[in-house]
């Protein structure tokens, strides 16, 4: 997952608002959105190359996402970072709890961020900077630097979300997503890529003939205990490739 905004707000009777698109190469293999059968509970996309995830919600009312930090000077490989997500959804500890135990163990991931949530409480760990935080309420954006750096891309989305809070819909979030805006090369962020490759990077929505957004996913959690899931899914040159939408009813 490379671009996540999302609008907490736990008193409110839509409490977490989430939009967010997953980039990768397009050969890699993945399952669409729906239920583990191996892990009950659990609904999400599937990475078939190492088993986790990228976004997903539980049957419990646990949510999850993960993006990468994008820096070349930071150590490459080590254990797939979207078991962390899939761990979490299927687990026990609250996400303050999984996060302490995590922070033993971060430096063997390459480098990420995790929001890890429920209905009543919602955080982020930067792997980098080594600290969790729970969020207070508020609207947020998280792309492959820290929690609301102010990327181009992620402002952008961050203020198309916020217009969409009103009465927020599945299709609205997921059309935001579909920005195909790149920024001017003065606002570059420089992660050690080449100019070309930043410049493709810096939009919402990223289509190239191998690598870009292969999945838009849009989360809408009810108070009440429903949650509303609803991914677009993408080949090569940002070609639709299919959508799933579906409801959630989780325990209170």
């Amino acid at each position: 997952m490379c671009l996540i905004v999302l609008a907490w707000r736990p008193a409110h009777p839509q409490p977490l608002i989430v939009a967010a698109n997953r980039d990768e190469f397009y050969a890699r293999p993945s399952l669409p959105l729906g239920h583990w059968e191996d892990r009950p509970g659990i609904y999400a996309g599937r990475d078939l190359k190492a088993g986790g995830t990228w976004l997903g919600i539980s049957s419990s009312g646990r949510f999850a996402a993960l993006t990468n930090i994008r820096d070349l000077t930071l150590p490459q490989g080590g254990p797939s970072r979207g078991e962390l997500v899939a761990d979490f959804l299927h687990g026990q500890q609250s996400a303050e709890q999984y996060l302490s135990a995590l922070h033993e163990r971060a430096a063997d991931y390459a480098g990420f961020n995790l929001l890890l949530g429920d209905r009543r409480q919602l955080w982020h760990y930067n792997q980098q900077r080594g600290v969790a935080r729970q969020l207070q309420e508020g609207l947020y954006g998280l792309s492959n630097a820290d929690l609301d750096s102010p990327w181009p891309k992620l402002q952008r989305a961050k203020a198309a979300l916020a217009a969409s809070l009103e009465q927020p819909q599945s299709a609205a979030l997921l059309d935001l997503l579909q920005d195909p805006l790149i920024a001017a090369d003065s606002a570059l962020p420089d992660t050690g890529v080449p100019l070309p490759v930043e410049r493709m990077l810096s939009s919402v929505f990223i289509a190239s003939p191998s690598y870009g957004t292969c999945a838009s996913t849009a989360l809408i959690v009810d108070a009440a205990g429903a949650s509303r899931l609803a991914e677009r899914r993408f080949g090569p040159d940002g070609v639709l490739q299919g959508e799933t939408c579906l409801e959630v009813r989780q325990a209170i």
